[in-house]
């Protein structure tokens, strides 16, 4: 019997170094549904993915494909992750990706990243910020300078200097979608510098949202709750990963492709009259925002 308080063991316990490979992982994220067909919403767009090579990012690069839009991919060094989600955008929905490695801590490669996406393509017409780190940690006074100082240069320096530099791609009608989390909203007691770099994504997207409206190009962003994706494994302890999302209203962590939707639905014209608002699917989780 679950003793009280404790949280309930959904898959085995496993553990893997940073940034981590869906091929590792066990059982591995469901990324796609290949036998629903897409409808075209994003037909002939261009999409710049960061974190795209797996995860959510990955589920949402193939989905955008799917509606008929090219991709390009901007990853840290998962060679093995990347490759497949290209093979997938390219052989299976027909359209084109373009992968480009690198470090987005650094604002040289930020500016790169686009520079290279323009180059490919000639407009970036949705942009996807969407990688993150974080470094579990009981306390803040475990929390090292270092740690901290990547997780905000990861999780929302990035954000700033590549929409920065894609904002001279982008015309009326583009648009931006930003990935925060639940923890934005409810907080997270090991995850302090996480949490706090994406309550600083929504008040980037809202003011985004508010200085670009004259422009005409929208700014929103998705809050995931607990997601199986790479991340959990290279970041968290064998025994938390087991036990990942099973303290969700639902009592499971979503698949990756349950998450991509809520960027579909942003980047096209379904979403017309929004800007400066969030999506939640969180696993049943009611939060304020």
């Amino acid at each position: 019997m679950q003793k009280a308080g404790t949280k309930k063991q959904i898959r085995r316990p496993q553990r893997q170094q940073r940034p981590g490979a869906e091929r590792k992982m066990d059982p591995r994220p469901v990324f796609d549904h290949p036998e629903i067909k897409g409808s075209n919403k994003l037909k002939n767009k261009v999409a710049l993915i960061t974190g795209g090579d797996s995860g959510i990012g990955k589920a949402t690069a193939i989905l955008f494909a799917k509606e008929g839009a090219d991709i390009a991919i901007a990853y840290l060094n998962e060679k093995g992750d990347a490759r497949q989600t290209k093979s997938i955008i390219e052989e299976t929905y027909g359209r084109k990706c373009l992968l480009i490695k690198g470090d987005l801590s650094r604002e040289s490669h930020c500016q790169a990243t686009v520079k290279k996406t323009a180059r490919q393509f000639g407009r970036i017409d949705i942009l996807v910020n969407n990688i993150a780190i974080h470094y579990e940690n009981e306390s803040i006074t475990t929390l090292t300078t270092k740690e901290l100082t990547k997780t905000f240069h990861t999780n929302i320096f990035s954000f700033f200097w590549v929409t920065r530099a894609a904002l001279a791609y982008m015309k009326k009608g583009s648009c931006i979608i930003n990935s925060s989390s639940v923890t934005a909203y409810r907080g997270s007691a090991s995850l302090i510098d996480y949490a706090s770099t994406k309550g600083a994504i929504v008040s980037f997207t809202r003011s985004l949202s508010a200085n670009l409206v004259k422009k005409g190009i929208r700014v929103n962003g998705v809050a995931p709750g607990p997601v199986w994706t790479p991340l959990i494994p290279s970041s968290f302890t064998a025994k938390r990963t087991a036990q990942h999302g099973s303290d969700a209203p639902l009592q499971r962590a979503a698949q990756p492709v349950e998450i991509a939707p809520s960027y579909l639905f942003l980047a096209c014209n379904d979403s017309s009259y929004m800007t400066g608002q969030f999506l939640h699917p969180n696993g049943g989780e009611i939060i304020n925002g």
